[in-house]
């Protein structure tokens, strides 16, 4: 397991004794759980997961479709011009 004694000084941070020590067992808690990784050798026969869901797509078809027409959209704008809507400069 990996030594996160200097966290502190890597960080550039100042920190309460009582933060030290909750960021110290943070740490020490992540790292357990990166240890636990380590018990296992051979892992080339085992497929990657996308998922926890056992669920092929969830994601509807991407299908374009004309929803509205470019007059019926600039009905409602304050502004437009030359069949866009006109908004306020912001860079000059």
């Amino acid at each position: 397991m990996r030594d996160f004694t200097d966290y502190e000084g890597m960080a550039m941070l100042e920190l309460s004794e009582s933060e030290s020590a909750l960021i110290r067992e943070s740490f020490d808690e992540i790292a357990g759980g990166f240890a636990v990784l380590d018990e296992f050798d051979d892992l080339s026969g085992v497929e990657p997961l996308v998922s926890v869901l056992d669920l092929n797509s969830v994601l509807r078809e991407d299908v374009a479709a004309k929803a509205f027409s470019r007059d019926e959209l600039l009905k409602n704008a304050p502004e437009q011009y030359d069949g866009y809507f006109q908004v306020p400069a912001t860079i000059e």
